[in-house]
């Protein structure tokens, strides 16, 4: 574990309990103290937040014209499961990570690598600090791994997730249209209603825009990845 640290951070453990458990599966969790499973799920939720906020900061500063929904679409792009699964593949986790495989695999539990990415990234911010954990996210992973044009080649379709999300639950889902403004100066503003229920607003200055920017905040408010 210690050289696999090494190889993937460029910098040695100085607490390599925290790498183990963050190989550690669930499925594979042992009871400690107080009837406590220890696994890495702990970890999972502060790397999420950690690499979140990195990966803000990185393309805040990086398009600095760009607006709040640009920006947050380009983070869904580079944080989501899928994401995050291939990232972990990349720089060698898939051969670190526990699990019973008699409970679960990786095939079964298709985020099982990404969950590992994220709690190996809370180990590193536990055991390295905020600005060694910033540098290795922005050098080690952004820069290495992601190609920035072809990540904004590739736009998540939001509305396309929402309608999935809503078949696979039985829901029916209905995107409703308004426009403001002039003839030749118009917004759109976008609903998206969930079983006649609004869950999202969006806006945009044309119909497909304002009906993505709905759908996004629909996912982030109905925790679709």
């Amino acid at each position: 574990m210690a050289q696999a640290v090494k190889m993937i951070t460029g910098k040695s453990a100085g607490n390599i309990h925290l790498y183990s458990l963050a190989m550690q599966h669930t499925s594979v969790a042992e009871e400690g103290v107080g009837g406590f499973r220890e696994s890495n799920e702990r970890l999972e939720y502060l790397g999420d937040a950690v690499l979140g906020s990195i990966v803000a900061e990185f393309l805040f500063k990086k398009f600095p014209y760009k607006d709040e929904g640009f920006l947050t679409d380009i983070r869904s792009r580079i944080v989501n499961r899928d994401a995050l699964n291939n990232l972990a593949l990349k720089i060698g986790l898939k051969e670190l990570v526990k699990y019973d495989s008699k409970r679960k695999t990786a095939l079964s539990h298709k985020s099982i690598y990404g969950d590992a990415m994220e709690a190996f990234i809370g180990a590193y911010y536990l055991d390295k600090g905020f600005k060694s954990c910033r540098k290795f996210i922005i050098s080690k992973l952004l820069k290495r791994h992601f190609d920035m044009n072809e990540v904004l080649d590739n736009p998540t379709n939001f509305k396309s997730l929402v309608i999935e999300w809503a078949q696979k639950h039985d829901k029916l889902v209905r995107f409703e249209i308004m426009q403001k403004g002039t003839k030749h100066k118009s917004q759109f503003s976008a609903q998206v209603l969930v079983d006649d229920q609004e869950i999202a607003q969006g806006y945009g200055y044309s119909k497909k825009k304002a009906q993505q920017d709905a759908a996004r905040k629909a996912c982030e408010a109905l925790g679709i990845e």
